[in-house]
């Protein structure tokens, strides 16, 4: 859009304002409509689709093992320093089951086979067989005599009632005697074992434990008739029975994750909304100094925001915690462009900016404009392209929830450009010839134009800059290279538990009632929970695929083994008998063999080292596994139509609040140790390693999004400064101070040590789309001025005045809106404000200091050689 383009649109603009404004407000209107037509379903941040090694693994188990896909909450019953086993504990867990199971909305969720079991459970069947076994006699013998479960052949299921009435009916002495003889070291218990039940710190043997566990099995939405929405209703009503239960014990599941996710975000914009608008009508009241302007400004904002949210609605795209952020940015980028337009519509108006042709002191509202918005037009659709540039280029991220984010921030920003560009200003410019001719004069000079303390603030930076560009550019690039390489450290680690709600901080809870924050307790009983039991769930497992000849004795020998001497300070979890929470073919088979003579006597005759499993004849004993417990066997081995045993498989319990790249690191030293000692491959993968793969996926997009952003915007410039001003450095200095801020920003990350992840990832196009903004401005303002002063000072000054002031009113608004995220209680948001508020600041500094030094330096050179 060369000068006489941009007279041209201009005049189209001034010429035709009115229906400049009903053709936009239809548009607005048919785009508006997607809100209503479109989905409003919430969407998750997601996982990404990447081609890998583990990936084929999972989804090879995922196609040839008997998983169990339930949906597992679990009941955390605790007292510190005191006894959780005891009578009278264990009841109200069974009676909590009942209120469970009499409840329609949960019980329609749980899972038909075992719904909810626990150690409570294991202790009740002990004693109903036992009642059963008295019943008989009436010899009076001593009912402490009997310590042992009858045969299995011998026992029946008793209902959840019958439970209930027997540990009732059972002395407290009795119940001590069950635990002592089904916590023994040696104990075989059919079913379930009691220990897995209990804390990781408990004392094996003991009969007493400070915290217990109850698992709660859902059925899976992606198999059954239940809904996500209704498995995570249930087990929030679950947690409203434990309150009425027990003094202290939580539920842990997605459900309260996400319940208390929502509260948090609805908790956050409730704090931060009203703080939000105040900093924003306050300084737009203090850049503006007129009522009228501010109106227009929060109107072309709200037909941005229709835009947007109609956007959304006809492209489908479901609402994430990514997406969140995109509505602070649009407006940040609404107030800049309003900004540049109502100020530089100022300057024409009272003769401040003077064109090559005119000098007046006044300008009617029609001139005004087209001189105005002529002016201007070119620098904002340079830097709507640019920056739209720079957020579309974060399609190509594999996660689905940063591909919308890019599509929605880059369409809002090119109707931000429409709605300012064409809108705005035609209803200005109305609004503005009404009031000339009811004889309103409206005398409004542009901010930092004039006298002032802005004004005095704005050239004493135009006088540093010229009086020390070479220090200054020394010092911007010093502090640069210190925070690039600073970022070569900067943690890349992906951890769940930092997208969890924290607690609100201290001072909240004086807020007045509508304002306080609810308590937000998910995060500290996640860190519990992992430290003291062994998580359910794809987040807690980590697995590994063994391919090979599996029916060799050393793979049995290799998967023992690695159970054993397992670091504590690990993520993998680890029991109070000190070997780690690992289901393999080894452990199956030892399992079945407590429960099952023919099992048992078959391993004895080919167990030479007398350690429990067959030292030969490995495929006849998984032959037997399958015909005696064959849920369990599928679980561990993969047995081919013809009876060959093609794969193995180890399911490894890992600590839920760990690092993804912590978890993968050790299942995959899991894997390698079993290579190592047998003839076979095995592939480390689950859940939290596909997350890690996911996140090295995600710097391969930041490499590629920072190359393409720059690659675009600096062709962009170049080839725009080449054929308006046959000066294609001009585009090189243009894009130098937005890299140097990028630096910086990186940097300031790694010393607030806030993790690059699926949001902050998206930082640096971010940063580079707003600073491009700023830059182009500055730019294109000192390009201008320069043809019309003769002194270099001149133009440095009367460039940095007039759009400095626009400038900096725009960063300082759309640095506070992003800034009260800062208040956020979810932690996604909460990061993203940060960040995104240090790169304006940082976007401004640079493009106020570090590009006029560089236009100096150019100026200086050019003359030199001239």
């Amino acid at each position: 859009m060369s000068r006489k383009l941009t007279s041209r649109y201009a005049e189209m603009l001034t010429s035709h304002s009115t229906l400049i404004i009903a053709l936009l407000l239809v548009v607005t209107t048919i785009v508006g409509a997607g809100a209503v037509v479109g989905p409003t379903e919430e969407g998750q941040i997601g996982q990404a689709g990447i081609d890998s090694s583990e990936q084929a693994a999972l989804n090879q188990i995922d196609s040839t093992y008997g998983t169990d896909d339930a949906v597992v909450a679990q009941v955390v019953v605790r007292d510190e320093g005191g006894d959780v086993l005891t009578r009278e504990s264990l009841l109200q867990s069974l009676r909590l089951q009942q209120e469970i199971r009499e409840n329609e909305s949960i019980n329609a969720t749980l899972r038909n086979e075992t719904g909810v079991i626990g150690i409570e459970n294991v202790v009740a069947n002990i004693a109903y067989a036992r009642e059963q076994a008295d019943q008989p006699s009436s010899s009076g013998a001593d009912n402490n005599s009997t310590t042992t479960a009858p045969p299995q052949s011998q026992q029946s299921s008793p209902a959840l009632d019958q439970q209930i009435a027997a540990l009732e009916s059972s002395s407290d002495e009795q119940v001590e005697t069950y635990l002592s003889r089904i916590l023994a070291p040696n104990a075989t218990v059919p079913g379930s074992d009691p220990t897995e039940f209990l804390s990781t710190e408990y004392e094996p043997g003991t009969t007493t434990a400070e915290a217990r566990t109850t698992l709660v099995f859902q059925q899976s939405p992606s198999g059954s008739d239940t809904t996500t929405q209704t498995v995570n209703d249930a087990q929030v009503a679950i947690d409203s029975l434990i309150e009425q239960r027990f003094t202290d014990a939580f539920v842990f599941g997605q459900g309260i994750i996400d319940a208390e996710s929502s509260q948090a975000i609805g908790d956050t914009f409730i704090i931060i909304t009203p703080v939000a608008i105040i900093l924003l009508l306050v300084v737009l009241a203090i850049a503006y100094r007129d009522l009228m302007d501010v109106l227009v400004g929060v109107f072309g904002i709200g037909v941005v925001m229709i835009w947007y949210t109609g956007i959304q609605g006809w492209l489908g795209i479901p609402s994430n915690s990514t997406l969140i952020a995109v509505p602070f940015l649009l407006i940040g980028l609404s107030i800049d462009y309003s900004l540049h337009v109502v100020m530089r519509y100022r300057e024409t108006r009272e003769g401040a900016l003077d064109t090559d042709d005119e000098s007046v002191s006044r300008r009617d509202p029609t001139t005004a404009m087209r001189v105005g918005i002529g002016g201007v037009v070119l620098a904002l659709a340079t830097a709507a392209f640019s920056t739209a540039v720079g957020f579309f280029s974060n399609y190509i991220s594999p996660l689905e929830s940063i591909q919308d984010f890019a599509i929605l921030s880059g369409i809002g920003i090119v109707a931000i450009f429409l709605v300012f560009a064409a809108l705005v200003p035609a209803l200005k410019l109305e609004l503005e010839r009404l009031f000339d001719r009811r004889g309103w004069d409206r005398h409004n000079p542009a901010v930092g134009v004039g006298s002032g303390r802005l004004n005095r603030g704005l050239s004493g930076v135009s006088t540093l800059v010229q009086r020390a560009p070479i220090v200054i550019l020394v010092i911007s690039v010093v502090l640069a290279s210190a925070g690039a390489y600073s970022a070569t450290g900067i943690d890349t680690e992906f951890n769940q538990a930092d997208f969890i709600p924290q607690d609100a901080p201290a001072w909240m809870d004086s807020l007045p009632g509508p304002f306080a924050p609810g308590n937000y307790e998910v995060s500290e009983n996640l860190d519990y929970l992992s430290d003291n039991f062994r998580q359910r769930g794809q987040d807690a497992e980590g697995q590994i695929l063994i391919r090979g000849d599996v029916t060799a004795p050393t793979v049995l020998t290799a998967t023992d083994n690695a159970t054993d001497n397992m670091d504590r300070s690990g993520t993998i979890v680890v029991g109070g008998d000190g070997r780690a929470a690992i289901e393999s073919p080894a452990s199956v088979i030892r399992s079945v063999a407590t429960e099952n003579q023919t099992v048992a006597t078959a391993i004895e005759a080919r167990d030479t080292d007398r350690d429990g499993l067959p030292d030969r004849d490995v495929a006849m004993i998984y032959d037997l596994l399958f015909e005696a417990a064959p849920d369990q066997a599928s679980s561990v081995l993969y047995r081919a139509d013809n009876g060959s045993y093609e794969s193995a498989r180890l399911i490894v319990s890992v600590q839920g609040n760990a690092s993804a790249q912590s978890v993968a690191g050790d299942v995959r030293d899991v894997a390698t140790s079993v290579e190592g000692a047998a003839p076979v491959t095995a592939v480390a993968t689950g859940g939290p390693v596909i997350t890690a793969v996911v996140q090295s996926g995600l710097f391969e997009t930041l490499v590629e999004g920072f190359a393409i952003t720059l690659g675009v915007i600096l062709a962009l410039l170049i080839g725009l400064y080449w054929w308006r001003y046959r000066a294609p450095g001009l585009g090189v200095l243009t894009l130098a101070p937005v890299v140097i801020a990028l630096a910086w920003l990186l940097g300031t990350m790694t010393v607030l040590d806030i993790p690059f992840n699926s949001e902050t990832v998206v930082i640096t196009s971010l940063a580079i789309g707003l600073g491009v903004d700023y830059s182009i401005h500055v730019s294109e303002r000192f390009v201008d001025e320069r043809a019309r002063h003769d002194s270099l000072a001149d133009t440095l000054t009367t460039a940095l005045t007039g759009t400095g002031g626009a400038l900096l009113g725009s960063a300082v608004t759309t640095a506070a809106g992003f800034g009260v995220l800062a208040l956020a209680l979810s932690p996604p948001l909460q990061r993203f404000g940060i960040v995104t508020g240090l790169s304006i600041v940082y976007a401004f500094i640079a493009c106020m200091t570090v590009l006029p030094c560089l236009l100096i330096v150019r100026k200086r050179l050019l003359a030199r050689l001239a």
